[in-house]
């Protein structure tokens, strides 16, 4: 007999909640389907019930990590902000939830991002829809005028480049000391202020001479 889809969903829940656990008590993404299924009290075939694969475990242990960031993006996205403020807080409000958890327990979150590079192709779609709405707001500050001579996957590419430490997990725990909203704020102004096609003269220098 079937169980019911109530049943299911939290018997899957308390297995992400479990991986969860023994990844941070642990600080190792080094886990078996026997070892998660033993802390489970069930069998692997039972693990098996809730998840076809240690891959769809982990992708929904990433489901989880990522949700409240996509709430987030998708939040101000469909504000009312302009697009230089929509696109501070993009950023700003995710990196204040990761800030938060790496000041919690910083070797928790160096595991997590062991787990993003060890799986990454399960969590490259949560970076392409991040990509999509960075570049709705792109496309709404161009309507506005800004980012002059440049596509939008130009923009995209450039911003992402420019704001790398405060999105890129692996990059952030690194420097996570050295970040601040104050400092983002500054590098949002500075898109928004000079990004474009023009050449300034960075690349019109053609030889250098001595003083």
């Amino acid at each position: 007999m079937a169980r019911p889809q109530t049943d299911l969903e939290a018997g899957r829940e308390q297995l992400i909640d479990l991986v969860i656990e023994l990844i941070e008590e642990r600080g190792s993404t080094n886990l078996t389907v026997t070892e998660l299924a033993a802390r489970a009290n069930m069998s692997p075939a039972s693990l098996y019930r809730y998840f076809e694969s240690k891959e769809a475990l982990i992708d929904a242990v990433a489901e989880r990590w990522f949700q409240p960031k996509v709430a987030i993006m998708e939040e101000v996205v469909a504000s009312d902000l302009t697009p230089r403020r929509k696109m501070y807080e993009f950023f700003a409000r995710r990196f204040a939830l990761m800030q938060a958890e790496w000041d919690r327990d910083p070797v928790a979150f160096a595991t997590y991002v062991e787990l993003g590079k060890e799986n990454f192709e399960l969590i490259r779609s949560y970076v392409d829809l991040g990509d999509h709405y960075l570049s709705v707001i792109i496309g709404e500050a161009m309507a506005e005028g800004h980012f002059a001579g440049l596509s939008i996957d130009e923009t995209l590419s450039l911003t992402n480049q420019m704001v790398n430490c405060y999105v890129n997990i692996g990059a952030m725990e690194q420097v996570m000391p050295k970040l601040s909203s104050d400092k983002l704020a500054k590098i949002i102004d500075a898109i928004f202020d000079g990004l474009s096609a023009q050449d300034r003269g960075a690349k019109g220098v053609t030889g250098l001479r001595a003083a």
